[in-house]
This record gives C-alpha cells, sequence and structure tokens, in this order.
C-alpha cells in the first residue's frame, strides 16, 4: 500500500515539473514573440552575441509551438491514441492541476471535431444527432424500433416467406341437418324437373361446405325416392350415376348403403317394401359401376337383421340372373313420357283386358296410376269404346261406363281427355264398321248411357256419326234417312 503511494506521488511530481518546464517555456516563447515584435532596448553586452540568443531562443520557440499544436489537435479527455494515460490526472491546457484521476476537460467535452484524430471535420454522424438537429436525411422513412417479443413482431425472414405463401378461404363444414335442410328441397325439384346437371352445379358449389358428410346426398335421394313412383326411383339411379366421381365418390355410396342397410328397422315403417326397394338401389349401382360387385358379397355373415338380409338378397338375386347387368337398366321400369307408344297402348288393353274379367275398378285405377302417363289417358277412353263395340255386349257397356264414370269422377280423366276419346273413334268408325258391321248401332247405345251417367256433353252426343241412307228396302228403314232426335 506504501509502495503504491509513494509511485502515485511520484507519478504527480513529474506531471508537476513537465507542467511547471512547459509554463516557463511558453513564457520565454511569448517574451521572444513580443521582443521582436516592438521596439524594445537591447540587453547590456555586446550586440552580436545577445543576436545569437535571441535567434536560438526564437527557433526553440517554434519548436515548442509545433509541439504543442500537433497535442492540442487531439483530445485529452478520453482514453485511446491520443489521449491521456489511465491513473494520470487529468489537465487542461493552461489550467490549474485536477486533483480526480481520469477526470475528463471540460474544453474539449463539448467539442464538435473528430476524436479519432483522422475525422474531416464534418458533423457528428453525419447530422443526425445532437441538440436542434433535424435529423439524417431520409430518417423519416425508417421503421420504428419493434419489439420482437410484440404478437405483431414479423422479422425479415417471415415476410419474404410470406410472399410465396397462398391463403386459401375457409368453408365452415356444415352439420347433418343442415346438409338435410339444404339437399332435400333440391331433390324434391328433381323430381319435379328432371333436371341433372341444375342438381350437380348446386351441389358442386356447396361442396366445401359438405365436406365429410357428401354421403349423406346419396342416402337423402334413396329415402325420398322410396316415399315416390317408381319414375322416380328410376331418376334417383341416374342422378348417383350422374354425380359419380364428380361430386360423389365410391366410397360416400357405400356409406350410403351401409347407413340405410343399418335403419331398415325404421324406413320399413313409411314404405314397407323398402328392403326389396334397397336391393335394387344397390344392384342398379352396380350395373352402372358405381360401386364393384363385391360390396355385396363383403356384407356376407356381417348382417345381423333380416330386412338387411332380406335387401342383400334382393341384390345378389338380381345381380345373378342371365344377362342381369343388362336387365337392370330396366329395374324400375320404363317411365310413362319415356315409354314407346306401343307399348303403352298395350298396357293399356291389357289393363282393360284383365278389368272385365275381374270387374275390380280399385285395381283397374291403380294400374292406370302406375303407368305414369296422365298426358296418355285420352287413349284408355278410345280403347275402351273399341273394346264396347267389338263385344257388342249390354254387359261390356255397362261395366265401361262404370269404369269411365269412377275415373271422371276422381279426376283421373278430365272431360277434354273424354273428349279426344270420343272424337277419334267417330273419325275411325268406318274403318271399324268393315270389321264389326252393327258398329253404329253399339256406339249409339253405348254414347247414350255415358250421357245419362253424366261424362259426355250434348255437343259431343251430337257429333256422333251416323250411318245415313239406306241403300236398300230390305234393311227395314224402306229408304228414308234416321235423323238426330236427340
Amino acid at each position: 500500500m506504501a509502495a503504491n503511494s509513494h509511485k502515485h506521488f511520484q507519478d504527480l511530481n513529474d506531471d508537476l515539473g513537465t507542467i511547471l518546464t512547459a509554463r516557463k517555456i511558453d513564457q520565454i516563447v511569448e517574451a521572444d514573440d513580443e521582443s521582436l515584435d516592438g521596439d524594445a532596448p537591447m540587453a547590456n553586452g555586446s550586440g552580436e552575441g545577445a543576436t545569437a540568443s535571441m535567434a536560438a531562443a526564437a527557433a526553440q520557440g517554434r519548436l515548442m509551438r509545433k509541439h504543442r499544436k500537433g497535442q492540442r489537435a487531439h483530445s485529452i479527455s478520453e482514453e485511446g491514441k491520443f489521449g491521456s494515460t489511465k491513473g494520470a490526472a487529468g489537465t487542461a491546457p493552461g489550467g490549474p492541476l485536477s486533483l480526480v484521476p481520469n477526470a475528463p476537460v471540460r474544453s474539449a467535452k463539448n467539442s464538435k471535431k473528430s476524436r479519432t484524430g483522422f475525422g474531416r471535420g464534418l458533423p457528428k454522424k453525419g447530422g443526425a444527432g445532437g441538440k436542434g438537429t433535424w435529423g439524417k436525411l431520409g430518417c423519416e422513412l425508417e421503421l420504428p424500433w419493434v419489439d420482437p417479443n410484440d404478437p405483431n413482431y414479423e422479422s425479415e425472414q417471415e415476410a419474404a416467406a410470406d410472399k410465396t405463401t397462398k391463403i386459401a378461404a375457409l368453408a365452415p363444414e356444415m352439420s347433418e341437418e343442415d346438409v338435410r335442410k339444404a339437399v332435400e328441397p333440391l331433390i324434391l325439384e328433381y323430381f319435379e324437373n328432371s333436371d341433372t346437371m341444375e342438381v350437380l352445379y348446386t351441389l358442386q358449389e356447396m361442396l366445401m361446405n359438405l365436406g365429410s358428410h357428401r354421403w349423406m346426398i346419396v342416402s337423402i335421394l334413396i329415402e325420398l325416392a322410396m316415399d315416390h313412383k317408381p319414375s322416380h326411383r328410376e331418376l334417383a339411379s341416374i342422378l348417383i350415376s350422374d354425380l359419380y366421381q364428380k361430386v360423389i365418390s365410391q366410397r360416400d355410396i357405400g356409406k350410403a348403403f351401409d347407413y340405410l342397410l343399418s335403419q331398415l328397422t325404421d324406413l320399413i315403417l313409411d314404405t314397407p317394401e323398402a328392403p326389396h326397394v334397397l336391393g335394387n338401389f344397390m344392384a342398379r349401382a352396380i350395373a352402372d359401376d358405381c360401386i364393384p360387385p363385391k360390396f355385396i358379397k363383403s356384407y356376407k355373415g356381417n348382417v345381423e337383421t333380416d330386412y338387411a338380409k332380406a335387401s342383400l338378397r334382393r341384390a345378389d338375386n338380381l345381380l345373378s340372373m342371365k344377362h342381369g347387368l343388362v336387365r337392370l337398366d330396366n329395374v324400375w321400369g320404363v317411365g310413362g313420357g319415356i315409354r314407346p307408344v306401343k307399348y303403352l297402348i298395350k298396357k293399356i288393353v291389357m289393363l282393360l283386358k284383365e278389368y272385365l274379367c275381374s270387374g275390380d275398378i280399385q285395381e283397374a285405377t291403380l294400374c292406370l296410376k302406375e303407368l305414369e302417363v296422365p298426358h296418355f289417358h285420352h287413349e284408355l277412353v278410345y280403347e275402351a269404346v273399341v273394346l264396347v263395340i267389338e263385344s257388342m255386349h249390354e254387359k261390356t257397356d255397362e261395366a265401361m261406363c262404370k269404369l269411365l264414370q269412377s275415373l271422371f269422377r276422381s279426376f283421373i280423366i278430365t272431360m277434354d281427355q273424354m273428349r279426344k276419346g270420343f272424337e277419334r273413334v267417330y273419325d275411325f268408325m268406318p274403318e271399324i264398321v268393315i270389321d264389326v258391321p252393327p258398329a253404329y248401332e253399339v256406339l249409339e247405345r253405348f254414347v247414350l248411357r255415358c250421357r245419362g251417367a253424366g261424362i259426355l256433353t250434348d255437343e259431343l252426343v251430337r257429333k256422333m256419326p251416323s250411318r245415313g241412307r239406306k241403300r236398300f228396302v230390305s234393311e227395314g228403314d224402306g229408304g228414308r234417312v234416321k235423323e238426330n232426335w236427340w
């Protein structure tokens, strides 16, 4: 401790001696400058010696000034290459001794010159710092400092990565109840207009919202078709085929059939033939290549309810019959307007003949509805009148009159269709009478019976043709012309 104190005081004495010596030299230089500039009297002694001493003093003064100029150009308030020595007392040029170690000099503290010794005399920080400055040029464009821990902070790497990021719209998935509410009206409208493309476009717009509930399209379609006519079931099979690989997949169809097989216990309450109908749908889907044939075999030994077994058995029988895949195109029968006219005529004639044999008006009415040809009911009126003429029996007249009266009162046959059927008979009477000579008499008798039942108007009765003038007296009328007495 004593050694360190002694060394410290020794350094102070050395610095003090240096400072005093520098002051003496400054006083000599100042006196020399005054003597050179002024007109002071020369000192005592010889003139040459005085001149020589003055020249030497002047040269020494110039050297000291250069030395001081080099020292004053650098800051002594900081440590460094040109600063004060660490541990030495700070000194101010021309000032008193500072007793505080490493104390900065106030005259150099606020200096605007470079402290490195290599500056060009420009403002500090390019004019961007200090009191009363406007800031660096363009600093107003710089972003303020952002805390990296801020939730909204985004680094440059993340910003560059976001340039290649694609943001997709998020569509909420519909629940099963919402899917049913959206699909049911669409299917019911399809049963009316038979436009599969409209259903396809609508479902494609809903595809993102359907999500994993696409299979419900098939299940809802089949459930609604079970409550409708065979023609609607045919439309349902066509729609399944058209939606396949566009809206629904093979897995969706299989999942729908699996769901319906498990719900047969409830479906049979509203549709007693539900197992039979579901079997037809499965067989038709296999024929349309919507599901593979192994779908039926995969349920072997894995079915618990008898209704599901009956449905699978029905589908297997349809697929096992000869040319089954070809025949399955007509598994629902051909829809009303799609059927050929000759086929419909044949069905109507068979219907009337069965009615004449059984006399069951309800069965005949049900068979007529199953044909699903309301626009073709005038053909039934025509065929009924032709059968009456060919039969030439009053019992046939009475039975046909009751059938037409029942169909007219139940609004299955309209008055316009009744008129079209009788007018067509009137037009073909010349051809009918060739095969049935007493056709006019039978027609007259049947028309009067129908008029009495209230299904024919007086105008239609007056349009009924008659044979006209008789050629031979032997026919019993004496050659006179019959008059329309009604």
